[in-house]
């Protein structure tokens, strides 16, 4: 019986922590976790739990391991000596969340990583400008780029941008920088 309400508590603290670091459930507290599911221990033995739990979690998803990856981590977990380590219960707790939860985390931190509001799309075409509003040369090609702008689930915002070719240049010249200053970074790593 001990074994299961044990299981429980892990599960519980698993699915707390998701909540509060992942899924943003600002109800859920470190010490509601304590107080519901560990109130025998003390503060500083379900702090090290706590924060042991959720190091391993965070670990896992930022590594999104599949599960042959999980289980030769949690493997190297469950051989580590002292206070490190995790035992074999911890470590099936810990695969059991992973399997249910993967998705879910996933998806969170896909979410939390992207800038907001994001370009939704894009569009663009070159037109001749058939006449100057200051009396100008006409038929000068010009690039129209129309973004739009917003975040999911609401409506778009729409930025119409004109350019010369002069500018159309600019553009492509600094684009080429980000690339290579992209693949600088990429090929160092």
């Amino acid at each position: 019986m001990a074994d299961v309400e044990t299981t429980k508590s892990l599960n519980g603290l698993l699915n707390g922590i998701a909540q509060l670091v992942y899924y943003n459930n600002a109800e859920i507290t470190e010490e509601l976790l304590k107080n519901e599911l560990y109130p025998d221990l003390t503060p500083e033995e379900f702090r090290a739990m706590h924060e042991k739990m959720k190091g391993l979690l965070k670990s896992i998803a930022a590594a999104n391991m599949d599960q042959a990856q999980l289980e030769a981590f949690l493997t190297a977990q469950t051989r580590k000596q002292g206070t490190g380590g995790v035992s074999a219960e911890q470590a099936a707790a810990l695969s059991r969340f992973w399997k249910s939860h993967r998705a879910r985390v996933r998806e969170s931190l896909l979410g939390q990583s992207r800038w907001e509001p994001g370009l939704k799309g894009l569009t663009w075409r070159v037109d001749l400008q058939t006449s100057a509003s200051r009396g100008g040369a006409a038929n000068i090609p010009v690039a129209l780029v129309e973004l739009e702008l917003g975040r999911a689930g609401e409506d778009s915002d729409f930025v119409c941008l004109e350019f010369d070719e002069a500018k159309v240049n600019q553009v492509l010249k600094k684009m080429a920088e980000i690339q290579e200053s992209i693949d600088t970074i990429v090929h160092r790593s």
